[in-house]
């Protein structure tokens, strides 16, 4: 088990090596939810992520048993971050297996730090046993999550947490392989028992979940997640016992409700939080977890190593689907001015058109009709049903896509 004293061990140890991040209070959040709610930020850690305070701790307090042949890891991500910078600034050699499906983005970003990055296996299992096989010639092997040392270091956010804020009542803590957690749950709980502790996963790949629920550890099989940091298909050993202990609840949410926290905490707040450091807020969102009144809630956010492509799918998708973009096809009579004043029309309901596609072509259409697709930004869901009702009133033929 990890004790406290070890933990702040390893605070001591990591010193400037990693970054304080911030524990802000959110006003908007906690008129939305009831309670008031507070947001650890180690989105703006290390690399992105709170991955570097393990990494780094596992490498410094095993320094001495490293090789001359360095340390090799599996990661998707985040932890191959971690592991690369982690080395570099010890000035050990590092080699990351990640997974075929790993972002480009986040390869190029462990090869920046200076790991040696190698691209093998189908699925995170596949990648760990590449890493092991390495290890057995003479590397040091870092696990990404199953390790006490890793679960040390990343303790050091709970130590952080309380000295921030004297007094709280729940900690939301994504879970995945159970690292972060694992740390968080026994340092906090160690001085502060009566602290709840929820854990939240993707209910794409729900390993943690169902480990937690069964009593027992459960492998699953996992969907594609915008949560890739936490879609684990089974929760670390070490990790489970100390879940079991002092984890009170876990619970699922799915891909739009993260989704939707992704957008509502860059909106409201200004934050980027990748998948797995969204779903702590995805939680209120979905109701899983309710925030008893005047109580202290603090959201984890993991990390923010989101894609630009993945992130401009994930703002549109969620704008759509919270009202915020109307999608909507009209058929025109293909005459001068019609097209101007539908738009004129749209202008006076306060709306914006984003995207406009004026097709002539389309099948099944009379020769004089002509179709027009457009993308209208709105206030919400009322304001659509403005729009929609002042469209028909007028005499346009619309749908919504």
């Amino acid at each position: 088990m990890i004790s406290f004293e070890s933990v702040q061990k390893a605070a001591k140890m990591l010193g400037d090596k990693i970054i304080r991040t911030p524990l802000i209070h959110s006003p908007s959040l906690s008129r939305m939810f009831g309670g008031e709610i507070y947001l650890k930020l180690e989105n703006l850690q290390k690399t992105g992520s709170f991955k570097i305070r393990g990494a780094t701790y596992g490498i410094l307090i095993n320094k001495h048993k490293i090789g001359p042949g360095g340390v090799v890891t599996a990661s998707a991500g985040n932890h191959a971050q971690g592991v690369a910078l982690a080395a570099r600034l010890s000035g050990i050699p590092a080699t990351i297996i990640m997974p075929e499906w790993a972002s480009i983005s986040k390869q190029e970003g462990t090869r920046e730090y200076g790991g040696e990055v190698i691209i093998e296996g189908k699925n995170l299992g596949e990648s760990l046993n590449k890493a092991k096989e390495l290890a057995r010639k003479g590397k040091t092997f870092i696990h990404p999550f199953e390790d006490t040392d890793i679960i040390t270091g990343q303790g050091t956010i709970a130590l952080e947490i309380m000295e921030d804020l004297e007094d709280f009542d729940m900690i939301l803590v994504p879970i995945g392989g159970g690292g972060i957690i694992s740390g968080i749950a026994a340092t906090i709980k160690s001085v502060r028992p009566n602290v709840k502790v929820v854990g939240v996963q993707s209910a794409a790949c729900p390993s943690a979940y169902e480990s937690y629920h069964h009593g027992k550890i459960t492998t699953v099989l996992s969907a594609y997640s915008i949560a890739d940091g936490i879609s684990v298909k089974q929760v670390g050993v070490p990790n489970f016992d100390i879940i079991r202990k002092h984890v009170d609840d876990v619970v699922l949410v799915d891909e739009d409700q993260i989704a939707a926290a992704i957008l509502l905490l860059l909106e409201r707040k200004k934050i980027l939080a990748e998948g797995a450091g969204a779903v702590s807020l995805a939680a209120l969102l979905n109701g899983s977890v309710t925030v008893p009144e005047k109580s202290r809630v603090v959201l984890v956010v993991s990390g923010g190593n989101v894609d630009s492509s993945l992130l401009g799918r994930i703002l549109n998708q969620g704008l759509v689907k919270h009202g915020r973009i109307m999608q909507l096809r009209v058929r025109l009579p293909d005459t001068p001015g019609s097209l101007a004043q539908l738009l004129i029309l749209i202008s006076g309901l306060k709306a914006n058109v984003l995207h406009i596609f004026h097709d002539r072509n389309a099948r099944n259409l009379p020769i004089y009709v002509t179709r027009v697709d457009l993308d209208i930004e709105t206030r919400g869901p009322d304001h659509i049903e403005d729009i929609t009702r002042n469209l028909k009133a007028s005499g346009y033929d619309l749908e919504l896509r």
